[in-house]
């Protein structure tokens, strides 16, 4: 897959879930955001849960903007 996120990093501290991108913070969970965050992202991709949770992913789109008359 060639787009795939990476780089995301997630560490329990206490009852919170810090999510960092290349070393710096992206996103603290708490309460039960946290709880859910940890629970899929042991049965699922948690790079691309990360990513999606931060905000830090391509949407799809970038190819059909690239050819919109403004971006040329």
């Amino acid at each position: 897959m060639k787009g795939r996120p990476s780089g995301f990093e997630w560490v329990v501290r206490g009852k919170e879930v810090v999510i960092s991108h290349h070393g710096r913070v992206a996103a603290v969970l708490r309460g039960e955001k946290a709880h859910q965050f940890v629970r899929d992202a042991e049965s699922s991709d948690p790079q691309l849960l990360m990513a999606r949770l931060t905000g830090n992913y391509k949407r799809g789109n970038e190819r059909t903007a690239k050819s919109h008359p403004r971006n040329r």
